[in-house]
């Protein structure tokens, strides 16, 4: 059986599609998977279970990476086309099957919108994929397990929480929980890591971000006890990854792009959604929602707390 799934190029929207293929996964064991994405998101896959190959889709002017695509694609005979993207590409195939999603934004979590596709309610969550030598790199980078992670930075400075109050949130986890360290996330590129310099110099602070594969950053992010982190594709790789998320959320929409775990909870800056201003968001507010999100589930929160009294 060959099945061809076409995901998003952001980030983001890619981590939240794999609960459907790993859903697809587990109901054709001997199906073998064709993944289209865009270059950002290229390596949530690489590690994929039945994977024949990821096809990266770069953008192209008047859409020719569609056609691109179509190229590519048309002399096999599918079992099964998903889109994810809303294209007419779907029905350009030769397939048995076919299930298409509608394009655009529309209100609702998006993660919903994806199970939809398949009549999946609830909607199967994301995951990820590492092997061992992603998870061998995470014990030299984090050698000691149950680090608080940080993700600093995003595609959109209105996303952008202050590196301030970062800064300042650690000062107050660190009189807390004054054995562990800190990690810093964030993407490649010049642009974040300036985001990320203002706590990536917290001494003493994990630098876990710019030069790692998806699948590496994937399984370091199973290696903290903790994330709290902007709305980005970082923090779906960490819900993904079931470490317990904590996403900042400022003029995005919590209501459509909360991540998406089995630990995963979110906090909104005041205001109208979708048009806050996420540094009305203070430290002491994501704070105190950390802290009540952890007391709410110490069980998974075991090796953080040990003997520590939250208050």
């Amino acid at each position: 059986m060959r099945i061809l799934f076409i995901t998003a190029t952001r980030l983001g929207d890619a981590v939240i599609s794999t609960g459907l293929l790993n859903y697809l996964i587990q109901a054709h064991p001997d199906a073998r998977f064709t993944v289209v994405c865009g270059p950002v998101a290229a390596g949530l896959f690489q590690r994929m279970p039945q994977l024949d190959r990821v096809i990266v889709m770069a953008k192209r002017p008047y859409d020719l990476h569609w056609f691109d695509l179509w190229k590519q694609c048309v002399g096999t005979r599918w079992d099964l086309v998903v889109d994810l993207r809303g294209s007419a590409i779907s029905l350009l195939l030769r397939t048995r099957a076919r299930r298409i999603m509608r394009g655009g934004r529309r209100p609702g979590a998006r993660i919903a919108h994806v199970g939809d596709v398949l009549s999946l309610s609830p909607p199967p969550l994301p995951v990820v994929w590492t092997s061992e030598e992603d998870r061998a790199l995470a014990r030299t980078i984090l050698v000691e397990k149950d680090v608080i992670a940080f993700g600093p930075t995003a595609n959109w400075a209105g996303k952008v929480w202050p590196a301030q109050y970062f800064v300042e949130l650690w000062s107050c986890l660190a009189r807390i929980f004054p054995n562990r360290k800190l990690a810093v996330f964030y993407g490649p590129g010049e642009a974040e890591r300036s985001m990320a310099a203002p706590v990536l110099a917290i001494p003493g602070t994990i630098d876990a971000g710019g030069r790692f594969t998806l699948a590496e950053t994937a399984a370091m992010l199973q290696r903290c006890a903790l994330f709290i982190g902007n709305d980005s594709g970082l923090m779906h790789l960490a819900a993904a990854a079931q470490t317990p998320t904590l996403g900042l959320f400022g003029p995005s929409r919590s209501s459509e792009y909360a991540p998406s775990g089995v630990h995963a909870e979110w906090i909104a800056a005041p205001g109208p959604e979708g048009a806050a201003s996420i540094s009305g968001l203070k430290p002491e507010q994501v704070l105190e929602r950390l802290l009540s999100m952890m007391s709410g589930r110490k069980e998974t929160f075991c090796s953080l707390l040990e003997n520590q009294e939250l208050s």
